[in-house]
């Protein structure tokens, strides 16, 4: 009989979450190996996932290339570190990966964006529509809109979906 309490529920997905990490950081290792830069691995839970940062040495240029220009090579690796963990646990993941604290700087700016565009929200009382975003950019700037106080959706097709502040 398995045992379904909340507790063990929540214990059994931090394990998970933990599995997950511990095969995208063997993943990332091994990346880094082949592309012969140096890289220190940090493993974390948050918000209901795994995060993983690769960190480097103060103004590591070579982690830089590993981001690309508006983290694009960034979002291809995190793509590919989900289907290595994909193929070893057989579940999808939402795993989060950061490079040289690019994700964490952008989140920070993001929500600078969401709180602006919640501010002239409230003050025009007309929706506020933001330039086109990755998922993980609206999710950011939703949080944002969200401790402003409105609500926000996201309209469009994928390339170009965007976030909309809607007013009071």
């Amino acid at each position: 009989m398995t045992d379904t309490t909340p507790g063990t529920k929540g214990a059994d997905t931090l394990t998970r979450l933990e599995q997950e990490g511990e095969i995208a950081a063997d993943y990332l290792e091994g990346l880094l190996d082949i592309a012969d830069l140096d890289g220190d691995i940090d493993m974390d839970v948050e918000a209901d996932r795994a995060s993983v940062s690769i960190i480097g040495e103060t103004n590591s240029r070579d982690l830089q290339k590993l981001v690309g220009r508006d983290g694009e090579v960034l979002e291809a690796l995190q793509e590919l570190t989900r289907l290595a963990v994909h193929r070893e646990t057989g579940d999808r993941s939402r795993l989060m990966l950061d490079i040289a604290g690019f994700r964490a700087q952008k989140r920070e700016e993001l929500a600078k964006v969401g709180a602006s565009a919640a501010e002239e929200a409230k003050s025009t009382g007309q929706p506020v529509k933001l330039d086109p975003m990755t998922p993980f950019e609206r999710k950011v700037v939703h949080d944002a809109v969200a401790v402003a106080g409105l609500r926000s959706e996201s309209e469009g097709e994928e390339p170009q979906r965007r976030v909309v502040v809607l007013p009071a």
